[in-house]
């Protein structure tokens, strides 16, 4: 019954995930034609009824940004005009959350831009996954998911069976995100004091903490071109910490990231599914943890109106008990 009412429908940027939310559910994909025009224009055709349907949409806007958003737009369009009932987009990477504010003069709040295209499309609902502010929630006039990465990355560093952890913030900006983990670590806390003098352009300061002798789990939202977590990585290393793992949730991998990411001072880079990673860019220390069964769950609760909070219940409970 829950198959004939949900919908699952993948974008070109997320068919990896979405096969494998798919597979755990038992729902299959709704099949579509989708393709570009030789001019670039995006084509698509829903090939299934939607009629009546909750349908759910899996697209991350992530590089190629500008196309895979556009192309969400173009999927939310035709389901819409195929009588949905209900659009649900799942955007495991919310791309521009970046530009949230205007920091100086004449400048677009691109992230509330974004935002207004996804609500005016068509979309009922949205669900995200460790978006770069949390006030991005707030662009919104309709209900939005923050999902978090980061008991998933607890769970996967309690199984290493590491000694003496300290969490690290590669900035004062990434205070709250490595203090949740810390805590689910039952770790201790340092912070790297970061200048940016330019966009792309970081020039660390100082640490403030202790991380001498210790195992550094190095936490941020988004790995770019890697110049900001590699120099933080090697600051730690140069410092005295004992290894350096990376953690992060968004592996945007642009330009020279993964030659950064090969450096001797990092010991293990872990990241989610949120952006697919081509076989290429797979190097031997980056660790993959999939979001896939928790996208699925969530799915399934949203559509059948069940409370979500249930879920990263069972995952902290799993945490506390492997602390112990």
């Amino acid at each position: 019954m829950m198959e004939e009412k949900l919908r699952l429908i993948s974008g070109s940027a997320s068919e990896a995930l979405s096969k494998e939310i798919s597979s755990y559910l038992n729902i299959p994909l709704t099949p579509l034609v989708l393709k570009r025009f030789n001019d670039g224009e995006i084509y698509c055709k829903i090939e299934k009824s939607v009629r009546g349907s909750h349908v759910f949409i899996i697209q991350s806007t992530s590089p190629s940004v500008n196309e895979n958003l556009m192309e969400l737009l173009i999927l939310v369009d035709a389901v819409k005009r195929a009588s949905a009932k209900e659009i649900t987009a799942v955007i495991p990477y919310y791309g521009y959350a970046r530009q949230d504010r205007k920091a100086e003069p004449r400048e677009p709040i691109t992230a509330k831009l974004v935002a207004n295209l996804i609500t005016k499309a068509g979309v009922d609902r949205v669900v995200t996954f460790d978006l770069h502010v949390d006030q991005i929630q707030g662009f919104f006039d309709i209900p939005v998911d923050n999902l978090e990465a980061i008991p998933l990355m607890a769970d996967y560093i309690l199984d290493k069976k590491l000694k003496d952890i300290v969490v690290v913030a590669p900035d004062a900006g990434g205070v709250k995100r490595a203090r949740s983990l810390a805590k689910l670590l039952n770790a201790s806390l340092a912070i790297i004091d970061k200048r940016r003098p330019k966009h792309g352009v970081a020039k660390i300061m100082n640490i403030i903490g202790d991380i001498t002798g210790k195992t550094a789990i190095l936490i941020d939202d988004i790995i770019d071109t890697a110049g900001t977590i590699t120099t933080a990585a090697q600051l730690l290393d140069q410092k005295g910490a004992k290894e350096v793992y990376v953690c992060a949730t968004h592996p945007v991998f642009s330009g020279p990231a993964i030659d950064r990411l090969k450096d001797k001072s990092i010991k293990e880079v872990i990241i989610t599914n949120t952006i697919h990673i081509p076989s290429k860019k797979r190097i031997k220390k980056i660790k993959i943890i999939s979001l896939a069964p928790l996208l699925a769950e969530s799915i399934k609760r949203i559509h059948d109106g069940s409370p979500m909070g249930v879920i990263f219940e069972g995952l902290y409970s799993k945490i506390y008990t492997k602390r112990q």
